[in-house]
This record gives structure tokens, C-alpha cells and sequence, in this order.
């Protein structure tokens, strides 16, 4: 399978494709022309240009873009908090209760606060892999966070637990039922029975709410901090 980035599209040439497929990207926004691997490119590429309104419809679905800007208001570990920013020297973001304080040039309030979202998630999926982690009577040997797409956690045989620092956006159900999932893992490499009792038991409850979530809201989580330009 190939992919090309062209000015409109997302082009993958896929080696099991039969026809021409348009999609549209929920976490990025662009569209995906995927055709057969000797199809070729330029009826393709007028038959994706035929689809204007399509495109158009789904993009109007999109979840909204949520900047990191003065007056937003952010769902963080089921609180709101509302960036406050002033030109003032710090340049360290400062959480005062529910608003959180940045100063300094005003450009780099999106990049500051997404550092702070992501040093608090780091904080807080420690924590609470560490405790469910212990329930489960396992051991993990390190907890990191990144921002990727097709996941929101993962685990290693190592140990290694990796999470979307995004979770930190989302309900807390959801959060805590991502951790029992991957630490539930560190016991059973595989998603059979004895994997989802586990999983259920660290969590305490039922996780298929927490997945149904983010099937329906978890490309939404992607749209924090982008620009609604």
C-alpha cells in the first residue's frame, strides 16, 4: 500500500482495492481517494472531483476545532478550565482553581497549554496505572504519553504503557476504563474472555460505555487545540 499526499486528497494506492473509494478522515479533516494499485490516477482523480458536494456534507459534520485561546473553556479530568491569558513576563501556565493563567507572547498560548495538558495527563495516568496496576497484582515499568491517532492506549510485554495524552479531555469513565484495558493486558496479551472479566473487574463496572464514547466522541478529542481558521 502506498500513500501520496495531493493538494485535495489523501492518494493510497491499496493492493486489494476492486473500485475507487472517497473517505473522509474524522481526526484530520482530509479526504482519502484509495483506488487499485494499477488504476489509473488522473480518471480517478476526476471521478473524487465529481464529489464536491459529498465532501462537503461530511466536512460539515466534523466535530468543531477547539483553540487553545484566551476565554476557551476546556474539559480537563471532568472540570472546566478557562485559559486566561494577559501580556504579562511569565512564561510558565499557572493553574489558579478553574482558569488557567498564561502570559507572555500570545502565539505560543496554544503551544504552552498543550504542554501543561500533557505534563497533567502524564501526571495523572501515572497515578492511576499505578494503582490499578497494583489491583492487578502487575508491574508496569513506565508510563508515557504521545498524541496518536489510531489509538488511545497501548501496552508492551515489557511493561511499557503508552496513552493518547488527550484522555486527559475526555470523562473520567472513559480515562479509567482505558487504563483497566491496558493494564488488564500486562495479564493477558488478547481480548478473549479472561481478558475483558479482568478488565471489568479493575474497573469496577461495565467498560463498554467507555468504548461506545469514544467510537461516538473520540475523534472530537483531535480537535482540541486546532485552529478554527
Amino acid at each position: 500500500m502506498t500513500c501520496d499526499v495531493h493538494a485535495e486528497w489523501d492518494i493510497v494506492r491499496h493492493p486489494r482495492a476492486r473500485s475507487l473509494k472517497l473517505s473522509l478522515d474524522p481526526v484530520t479533516g482530509r479526504a482519502r481517494l484509495t483506488l487499485p494499485r494499477r488504476a489509473a490516477l488522473g480518471p480517478a482523480l476526476t471521478w473524487a472531483g465529481g464529489k464536491a458536494e459529498w465532501l462537503a456534507a461530511q466536512r460539515a459534520q466534523l466535530p468543531a476545532a477547539r483553540p487553545f485561546a484566551d476565554s476557551a473553556v476546556l474539559p480537563v479530568a471532568d472540570e472546566s478550565l478557562t485559559i486566561s491569558w494577559s501580556p504579562g513576563t511569565r512564561r510558565t501556565v499557572m493553574r489558579d482553581g478553574a482558569v488557567l493563567r498564561v502570559e507572555g507572547p500570545q502565539e505560543t498560548v496554544a503551544r504552552r497549554v498543550e504542554r501543561w495538558l500533557r505534563a497533567a495527563a502524564l501526571d495523572l495516568l501515572s497515578r492511576e496505572t499505578g494503582e490499578t496496576a497494583t489491583k492487578a497484582g502487575v508491574k508496569v515499568t513506565q508510563v508515557a504519553v504521545g498524541d496518536p491517532r489510531g489509538r488511545w492506549g497501548s501496552c508492551a510485554s515489557s511493561g511499557v504503557i503508552r496513552y493518547s495524552w488527550r484522555l486527559i479531555l475526555a470523562p473520567g469513565f472513559v480515562r479509567r476504563a482505558t487504563v483497566a484495558h491496558e493494564v488488564a493486558h500486562l495479564v493477558h496479551m488478547h481480548h478473549g474472555p479472561a481478558f475483558h472479566t479482568l478488565a471489568a473487574r479493575l474497573l469496577g463496572e461495565d467498560h463498554s460505555p467507555a468504548r461506545a464514547w469514544l467510537r461516538r466522541h473520540g475523534a472530537g478529542l483531535h480537535w482540541f487545540g486546532r485552529s478554527s481558521s
